[in-house]
């Protein structure tokens, strides 16, 4: 795996410190995704229907009754994330914990998102008062997250909701702290069992817990 030159442009830009890093993502993570996207979809004309875990197969166009294909739900992601201002909020719990572990640690943002939408989601983060680094990458994380970890042994943590992401750092970064974390439970029946090496939390206050520990901050 390589790193997203694009991405390793932005970590360029950044003070690193020597500080515990915590890396985290932000789709249904730090901001609601999945509640949000099913609403949007039916403005749209379409319907999500989760029979398994993903977007992929699981959306529905209402006037034909077929599911659409990869494309279009990418497409309609994309056309999401152009107006995402309108539908996502902040998880719960998840301002509040992630500025208590921001005293002790240097927080960053990694979103898997195409880098084009990077400052229309920074101007959302912001209007949020979430005024962390953020890093686009398109991707695999687990460079990214070495990259940013550096030279120095810092402990590091990372929180995400997709598995690949978080076996992506666990396969990368040496010692890293992962855990997966759902801004809407909902869906984790679908998921399969939590890969080896990986914590799973149910809420923000479980994850601010676990993450001083494991970081000793």
């Amino acid at each position: 795996m390589s790193i997203d030159p694009e991405t390793s442009r932005q970590i360029e830009e950044l003070s690193l410190s020597h500080d515990p890093l915590l890396v985290l993502d932000v789709d249904d993570v730090i901001l609601e995704f999945i509640r949000p996207f099913p609403d949007y979809l039916q403005t749209r004309g379409f319907q999500l229907k989760l029979e398994s875990f993903g977007l992929n197969g699981n959306i529905i166009d209402l006037t034909s009754g077929n599911r659409v294909c990869d494309d279009t739900v990418a497409e309609l992601v994309d056309a999401f994330f152009e107006v995402q201002h309108d539908w996502q909020k902040l998880a719960e719990d998840a301002s509040e914990t992630i500025a208590d572990l921001s005293r002790s640690s240097q927080v960053i943002l990694l979103t898997a998102m195409p880098h084009r939408f990077r400052q229309t989601r920074r101007a959302l983060l912001d209007q949020l008062e979430m005024h962390y680094p953020l890093l686009t990458t398109e991707r695999a994380k687990g460079p990214a997250i070495k990259r940013l970890r550096g030279d120095h042994p810092r402990p590091v943590a990372f929180v995400d909701d997709m598995y690949y992401n978080l076996v992506s750092v666990r396969d990368t970064v040496e010692e890293a702290h992962l855990f997966h974390l759902m801004a809407d439970n909902s869906v984790r029946s679908l998921m399969p069992p939590v890969p080896e090496g990986i914590v799973a939390v149910e809420h923000w206050k479980e994850a601010g817990e676990k993450i001083t520990r494991s970081l000793q901050i």
